[in-house]
């Protein structure tokens, strides 16, 4: 009775001899022993890995979650206050360029005002030299066509005949402004002005002597006798025009470079 209890049941494996860790089976109705299966690891949740330190996680699962959840909001935090530590850094640093810009500007103005008071100090010095600059302007402008007429009509005297005396001269020019009207007949030189003479002759004078004396004066351009009277005391006088050119102008009011 005991032997059939049993039957179908297998007999405790023991190791083989000579292959260590191999478990075989003997069935009591004499078949071949086969080796027995390790446990599988693969449907086990928890697989031991061997040779590591033996640990267990005996919390429970929400403390783990509640831990890993403050773990993110450290760094939330912390990715917070960076940021605020660098707009902290930025907004100084635009404080800092803005105060030292204001500085800069400051002392702008204050060389500008400094500058300002110095001019209006001065002011009255550049007045005076404005003046003076203009005055000299004007004097060059106007006396562009100066012609020196003491010396000029002293040197015609010159010119003539002894006992021959100017009675009147009149005198046609242009100015600064305007131009001499030149003449229409061909082959006349260019002409700044005109003198129209009469002088006082004891005897008969000789026009083409006093023609020849006149072409010796600066500016020279022709003379041209209009009449020859004879008066009641025997003398006569004598009527004649003449023309002259730039050569005759003073030059006086002309700067010294610009007559160089």
């Amino acid at each position: 009775m005991s032997d059939m209890a049993i039957v179908g049941k297998e007999a405790p494996s023991t190791p083989q001899p000579g292959k260590k860790g191999s478990f075989l089976t003997r069935p009591i109705g004499g078949s071949k022993p086969r080796a027995a299966k390790p446990p599988s690891v693969k449907n086990s949740a928890r697989a031991t890995v061997l040779g590591a330190a033996p640990r267990a996680d005996l919390l429970p699962p929400e403390i783990t979650a509640e831990h890993k959840q403050r773990a993110r909001q450290r760094s939330l935090w912390l990715g917070v206050v960076g940021a605020l530590l660098i707009a902290v850094v930025g907004t100084g640093a635009a404080f800092v360029h803005n105060v030292s810009a204001a500085a800069g500007l400051a002392a702008a103005q204050d060389e500008t005002i400094r500058l300002q008071s110095e001019l209006a100090a001065h002011s009255q010095v550049r007045d005076i030299k404005e003046n003076v600059a203009t005055s000299e302007e004007a004097q060059r402008v106007g006396g562009s066509t100066d012609v020196d007429w003491k010396t000029y009509l002293t040197n015609l005297q010159a010119t003539l005949p002894g006992g021959v005396a100017i009675t009147s001269v009149l005198i046609e020019t242009g100015s600064p402004i305007a131009d001499y009207a030149q003449s229409a007949v061909p082959l006349e030189g260019a002409r700044i002005g005109t003198l129209t003479f009469e002088a006082t002759s004891p005897t008969l004078p000789s026009i083409p002597t006093w023609l020849n004396g006149l072409a010796t004066l600066d500016g020279f351009v022709d003379a041209v006798p209009n009449s020859v009277a004879i008066v009641e005391d025997g003398s006569y006088t004598v009527s004649i025009t003449m023309h002259i050119n730039a050569e005759a102008y003073s030059g006086r009011f002309t700067p010294e470079e610009e007559a160089e």
